[in-house]
């Protein structure tokens, strides 16, 4: 195995990595208006990832410079062809991040009621556009012998990646409902276990249709094992979540996030990009790579930085790992 295909692996991990930990913190954002009843619910399911929610975003930092440096053919022609949704995700992320820690500023009701509808919604539009954008580089876009994408934002409107869309959504809040029941008490906790088991069986409606219709197009057998995995564990997490077995259940959702991700991966490669015009022009790990110097640093600097930043988040989620109620909060400003 050559370094870009370590890195081509490397990247898949940070994504995996960041659709886990970010994807019930979307699912959170969602809930807030789907499950909470009141204002002091949304004010525990908010603090349920109030401590992690930032660090969470890291894995999305860290998995576009790895992009950038590795792939730059792949960054280019990625960040060109998506530039109108990508760019809709960082706007939702800036204000997403502007609402958790303004909406406590000021008591007046209409403050607070904007902050959570921008929390909301800038929850729920990139987990869906996650799922759009994912969807269309498995399928293929339209790139020329340029490197360059020559289609237009409506090419990316297609009933495959809108499918995919709807999965990332629907799974993503599954996982927030079942680490919502994970981190309450009372009521709130067994509404949430009520809805997930909802949600879960949504979720595995449209995850079987878009993963079938994957592995019938371009996948091979080792993506047919990743589907196996990926049905397999969300199965048996809606069961564990009937049960009340909430840490498995969280644990199971994300082994199902893993596989699912892992099988788009296992299905591009050697592809980064494929190409919808012509197979030669796709962008592969070799024509879209950097040189083997620079990943031969990159590999050296991953090595020590990489487990650093994982131990420290883990650490985090150690400290911030009891339950909490309505009855936990301070009274409100």
């Amino acid at each position: 195995m050559q370094l870009h295909d370590v890195w081509f692996v490397l990247i898949a991990v940070l994504w995996i990595g960041y659709f886990f930990l970010e994807g019930f913190d979307f699912g959170i954002g969602v809930l807030t208006k789907l499950l909470a009843r009141d204002r002091a619910e949304k004010r525990v399911l908010i603090n349920t990832i109030g401590p992690v929610w930032d660090g969470n975003e890291v894995w999305l930092l860290t998995a576009g410079g790895a992009t950038f440096a590795a792939f730059p053919e792949w960054y280019a022609t990625l960040f060109s062809g998506f530039y109108l949704p990508l760019l809709l995700i960082l706007l939702c992320l800036i204000v997403r991040g502007v609402a958790f820690e303004y909406r406590h500023k000021r008591s007046e009701d209409r403050w607070q009621t904007n902050w959570e509808h921008a929390i909301f919604w800038t929850s729920l539009i990139p987990a869906f556009l996650w799922g759009v954008a994912f969807a269309n580089i498995v399928r293929g876009v339209k790139i020329d012998q340029h490197m360059e994408y020559v289609g237009s934002l409506f090419d990316l409107l297609n009933v495959y990646s809108l499918l995919g869309g709807l999965v990332t959504l629907t799974l993503f809040t599954f996982h927030g409902a079942v680490f919502a029941a994970l981190k309450t008490v009372g009521d709130i906790r067994e509404r949430s276990r009520a809805l997930a088991t909802r949600l879960g069986v949504l979720t595995a409606v449209l995850a079987l249709a878009f993963l079938l219709w994957t592995q019938a197009s371009r996948g091979d057998g080792r993506s047919l094992i990743a589907l196996a995995v990926a049905v397999a564990a969300l199965v048996a997490a809606i069961g564990c979540n009937l049960a009340g077995r909430e840490g498995w259940s969280f644990a199971l959702s994300g082994i199902t996030i893993a596989a699912a991700v892992a099988m788009l991966f296992l299905t591009l490669f050697p592809n980064v990009m494929p190409s919808s015009l012509n197979e030669a022009w796709s962008l592969t790990v070799t024509n879209a790579s950097s040189t083997p110097y620079t990943l031969k640093i990159m590999t050296w600097c991953a090595g020590v930085a990489a487990p650093l930043v994982m131990l420290y988040q883990g650490w985090t989620y150690w400290v911030f790992r009891k339950r909490i109620g309505t009855q936990h909060l301070a009274d409100a400003h």
